[in-house]
């Protein structure tokens, strides 16, 4: 008794063109045969009575198929091809996952799987041999096998088997003739050209300075030789557009062929879904406030703070970054005195625990400023330099790290970089980390912070910052690991693999307890946007530009704090293209910190991060979203998160709705014009228009996928 049916026409055994691949990537030649056990309950040592016999069944039902005699037959059931069990043949693509699939699908059914053979047989078949048997180890019955075959073949079909190989020629140029389209020629040609012409600028400059050089005035000379630089860092960057552009078009063929190729596992048999939570990530959907600006010691900031968490709360944030609270040389509280006298500039001891009460009742975290890589002393020591210290921790110069000289430091020389402003605590004693500890979970425990985020991380080991987390469990823990970024003549390098790799090596020393500000997000972002250089928000690989495209979970982005922007201004951002950037750090994967400045002291820009908020937060965007870059080009940058949200920021053209794509696109928000066409329908709370063929040079852009 045999029986066979066919799945579906998709499929169709189609006698391929050329050899196929083995299971583990060897070429079959016109002879070569194969057979790999994959046996859950494998039977060895004995020869099974009809063992030949199954094998040349399935051969002969492989044959049939190439030879066009039965195309359609690629699941058969047959109890005369072995004495003792069932033998069941399905053929097609050579693919030890499905012999797992399979596998696990028969034992859910009640059938026992003896043996799973992977057969490749001289004409170029590749048959699945299954022997299978009752529980009670009789063959399965006719009546049984009709009640078994519409889940094998509901399963066939979601595997896309075949003897085609994985990646089909017709199929992969389809798919990538929807990802390049005439403006992405368009715009290759455009950069092409530009980086000729600047290399011909620089040539011709050096022409002249070589003429120059004999009897050329030395005023002359020096100004060619401006001149040169400018144009040598003018064809650098031409050229890093053009790699950015490559890397952007190279990174979508991937993605595409990757796609084709993907095996479809059925819903039952895909492991249950992981959810990771620790300190550095919070719940992974954190957007934080940073609750201060340098300004903010001279006002009664702790009452402010209480007063307006109702307003966090409805906005949308889920944690506030305090100031550092303890008593402190600097009003600011970064240079602290006494760790456990928390009465500072920012309020009393009280007013910081009825705060962080009110906080807690409107669902916010309070995330604490620890600043433990210095601390100021109360007195001098017998040396007369300032290393006496007072307070519950009254430690003396034994704790400064000996780099200190000036402060008569007796501790060990530390590695990391040195604070010069105060005396560096020496980490790698244990006295002053059981110290610190006890601090913590002071501040834990008793005064009610739920997170820290600790200051100038350059300045001790991170392997210190994970004991500290270890041994508190804060909810969320990130660092400030500033690092200098990379530039050349002036002008960001494209190329900051190396300091976006510092902080990951950091983030890494800490075990991954704790995240760390994405610094290198920021200086390539407000250069992209300040410049229209909005290629650089790739890297050489054609993934997200900072800490964000290696490692998100681990990234806090941001575009100002108190030291960047605020009425210090070392690094700020531009002021005019904050809602640009906003609209980045909303979208993207990461963990977003919105500026106070930004938040409070622009109605426009408040508007555009509140509804940004409400994008992001609707549909489920998390710090390790999927990120998919569209383009990446001098004039824009366009990206689809999640494959939910599309974003364009910059004064190119770009919509979602230009490829050739089924999915219709609808208009969520537009951070530069006014939204002046009637609304079809409400959605998030605000007008929802349909995204143009050709939409206006609008700035930035966000539209969803209609479901």
């Amino acid at each position: 008794m045999t029986s066979r049916v066919h799945c579906s026409s998709r499929l169709r055994m189609i006698r391929p063109l050329t050899a196929f691949r083995g299971t583990y990537g060897k070429s079959l030649g016109a002879s070569a045969k194969t057979s790999h056990e994959l046996c859950p309950r494998i039977l060895r040592g004995r020869r099974r009575p009809g063992r030949d016999a199954g094998i040349v069944a399935a051969q002969q039902a492989a044959s049939d198929v190439l030879d066009g005699s039965d195309e359609e037959e690629v699941l058969s059931f047959s109890n005369s091809a072995d004495d003792s069990c069932t033998v069941m043949n399905v053929c097609g693509r050579n693919d030890t996952v499905l012999l797992m699939q399979l596998t696990a699908l028969l034992e859910t059914k009640g059938i026992v799987v003896a043996s799973a053979n992977l057969n490749a047989f001289e004409h170029g078949a590749v048959c699945n041999v299954f022997r299978i048997t009752e529980i009670d180890g009789a063959k399965v019955s006719e009546e049984r096998w009709k009640d078994l075959e519409p889940d094998l073949l509901k399963l066939l079909n979601k595997s896309s088997k075949s003897l085609k190989p994985a990646i089909h020629g017709a199929l992969q140029m389809e798919d990538r003739s929807t990802i390049i389209k005439e403006s992405d020629i368009v715009a290759l040609e455009a950069a092409a050209a530009e980086m000729a012409n600047a290399a011909a600028e620089l040539v011709s400059i050096e022409r002249e300075i070589i003429g120059v050089m004999a009897e050329g005035p030395s005023e002359v000379i020096e100004e060619k030789q401006l001149e040169r630089a400018e144009a040598n860092s003018m064809l650098e960057r031409k050229i890093s557009a053009l790699e950015a552009i490559l890397a952007t078009r190279r990174t979508l063929m991937e993605k595409a062929e990757k796609e084709v190729a993907k095996e479809t596992i059925p819903e039952y048999l895909m492991p249950p879904p992981i959810s990771t939570t620790g300190p550095a990530a919070g719940n992974g959907y954190e957007i934080i406030l940073q609750g201060f600006n340098w300004e903010s010691c001279n006002e009664d900031w702790y009452q402010k703070i209480s007063d307006m968490a109702p307003e966090f709360a409805a906005a949308g944030f889920t944690a506030v970054w305090l100031p550092p609270v303890s008593d402190s040389v600097s009003k600011q509280g970064y240079l602290p005195r006494d760790y456990y006298d928390l009465n500072s500039q920012y309020g009393t001891e009280a007013e910081l625990r009825e705060m962080i009460g009110v906080l807690h009742e409107n669902g916010l975290k309070a995330i604490a400023d620890i600043v433990i890589n210095h601390r100021c002393a109360h007195y001098q020591g017998d040396d007369g330099k300032w290393n006496k210290f007072g307070g519950r921790l009254a430690w003396d110069n034994s704790v400064i790290c000996s780099n200190n000289p000036e402060f008569g430091g007796k501790g060990n020389y530390k590695q990391q970089e040195d604070y010069v402003a105060a005396p560096n605590l020496d980490h790698s004693q244990e006295r002053v980390r059981k110290d610190i500890i006890e601090w913590l979970l002071w501040l834990r425990k008793s005064i009610g912070f739920d997170g820290w985020r600790f200051d100038f991380v350059k300045g001790y080991d991170g392997k210190y910052v994970a004991e500290y987390v270890n041994a508190t469990v804060p909810e969320m823990a990130f660092g400030e690991y500033w690092d200098t970024c990379s530039y050349q003549d002036g002008v960001l390098s494209f190329n900051q693999d190396s300091h976006r790799q510092r902080t990951i090596d950091w983030c890494d020393a800490t075990g991954g307890t704790c995240a760390a500000f994405d610094f290198t997000l920021k200086g390539i972002l407000q250069e992209a946007v300040s410049r229209k250089e909005y290629w650089r928000l790739v890297d050489s690989q054609g993934r997200p530009s900072g800490v964000l495209g290696l490692w998100s979970s681990r990234s806090i982005t941001f575009l100002e704090n108190h030291d960047t922007g605020s009425t210090l201004q070392h690094w700020p951002f531009p002021w005019d293209h904050v809602s640009e950037g906003y609209a980045y750090l909303l979208t993207h994967p990461g963990t977003p910190c919105v500026f106070f400045d930004h938040f409070f002291y622009d109605d426009k820009i408040r508007e555009d991060i509140l509804k940004l908020i409400d994008i992001r937060k609707r549909f489920g965007l998390s710090n390790k979203s999927e990120v998919s870059v569209q383009k990446a080009y001098n004039d824009v940058y366009a990206a689809i998160i999640n494959k939910k949200i599309a974003v364009k920021i910059g004064p190119g053209n770009w919509s979602p709705n230009d490829d050739s794509s089924a999915r219709e696109w609808q208009m969520l928000h537009s951070l530069a014009l006014p939204v002046v066409v009637p609304p079809v329908r409400e959605f998030l709370g605000f007008g929802n228009v349909p995204v143009p063929k050709n939409p206006p040079p609008v700035k930035d852009m966000i539209a969803k996928a209609k479901a």
